[in-house]
């Protein structure tokens, strides 16, 4: 027999990175050599010593039981500590941090924990699809919030409907951007807390590409604004910042009351992170700048390389200052799918059509610096002759 999907899955648009996948794999079938700059997945393993203490805690029978729901003791201290040492901002462990099973399933959990049927969510477009899903699951209303080149692709606060307001329970921000890579400073914060105070709205800010940055401008946490956690919370992930996409470890941080919604929320549908993962996050979080230091360096020239070689080929587009992503203006007036497939079809090269990040991100299309500098050098010749 076949069953017919839920309504809610009906409201969403098929996740971007599945269909993506997909189609690298049916071009990959058909004998084609595939440059993926699709997916922000990190090429770079894992460094060693964050193996080496999952191995360790992995070998202590006391870890395989089920994992404490809000995350270890441990655990939740280090990632305190981390944020006093990074932004010198001030988290309670006990109360003001959630570990996450990554930071996606948290994002998407949130709204089940503070959005009532109806309740209108302002979600940034382009923006990370997560947001939009996690409403709907939640039988939330999203609003979205156009992200514009001229305004640095930043939310305008001042154009949302005064009807969305009146409505609106949670607004999304995300810092570094995917997929644009643009920037909010501190100024942009100040109106955030300010807005959301103004308007009774809970503040979720997506900070996972805080520590992927260039030219030493270390990018700031919403949290570092007064009164940034009396109205909200962020969200971080070992991910990016340590080569560990596959080991689903992140966690959120902020004012209590939110955190203890989402800790709920999972404490019914989930067991926690495996505690030997806590373990590794924790020797990543207590890690030396300078293992960091040394990712960057390999992702600075990378973009440099690149973003030099794009700008000989007329591509428009502005170079990153932080995140691994490049957001490029769609040539020739095509829609942003079609000319991803153009690229897969005729140069072997993956990237993700804008369309897939939201109504706000047709025109425009995403690629990565997840390969390494050979890659993307053969990358920029397949392009030179496409154009």
């Amino acid at each position: 027999m076949e069953f017919n999907q839920a309504d809610r899955l009906k409201k969403l648009p098929p996740y971007l990175f599945i269909e993506i996948d997909k189609k690298k794999k049916a071009a990959i079938e058909k004998g084609v050599d595939i440059i993926s700059l699709g997916i922000g997945d990190p090429d770079l393993p894992t460094p060693d010593f964050i193996i080496e203490a999952l191995y360790k805690a992995a070998k202590d029978k006391a870890n395989h039981q089920y994992p404490l729901g809000s995350g270890l003791p441990q655990f939740r201290k280090a990632i305190a500590d981390w944020y006093k040492r990074r932004f010198n901002v001030d988290i309670d462990p006990a109360t003001e941090v959630v570990a996450l099973i990554g930071s996606k399933e948290g994002i998407g959990h949130l709204p089940l924990g503070v959005i009532n049927p109806g309740d209108v969510v302002l979600v940034p477009s382009p923006g990370y699809p997560v947001y939009n899903a996690g409403t709907l699951f939640a039988g939330g209303e999203p609003y979205f919030m156009p992200l514009l080149e001229k305004n640095k692709f930043l939310p305008d606060l001042d154009a949302i409907p005064a009807d969305m307001l009146k409505r609106a329970k949670l607004i999304w921000t995300n810092s570094p951007n995917n997929p644009t890579s643009a920037l909010a400073g501190k100024d942009f914060y100040v109106k955030v807390v300010e807005f959301a105070k103004k308007h009774n709205l809970i503040v979720a800010n997506d900070a996972a590409y805080t520590e992927m940055y260039y030219d030493g401008k270390k990018p700031v946490s919403y949290l570092e604004i007064p009164g940034a956690k009396e109205v909200g919370v962020e969200f971080h992930s070992l991910s990016k910042t340590f080569n560990m996409t596959g080991w689903r470890v992140g966690f959120a941080v902020g004012n209590k009351s939110v955190i203890k919604a989402l800790a709920e929320v999972k404490g019914n549908l989930d067991s926690g992170v495996f505690n030997p993962i806590q373990y590794a996050g924790i020797a990543a979080l207590e890690a030396p700048d300078s293992v960091t230091d040394t990712l960057r360096k390999i992702y600075q020239e990378r973009r440099d390389i690149f973003t030099a070689g794009l700008k000989k080929l007329g591509w428009h587009f502005q170079v990153p200052e932080a995140a691994f992503y490049l957001w490029i203006k769609v040539p020739n007036g095509m829609s942003s799918a079609d000319w991803c497939g153009k690229l897969l079809e005729e140069a072997g090269i993956v990237a993700t059509p804008g369309n897939g990040f939201g109504p706000d991100g047709e025109g425009y299309f995403r690629m990565t610096l997840t390969v390494d500098k050979a890659r993307l050098e053969e990358a920029l010749q397949r392009l030179g002759k496409l154009k």
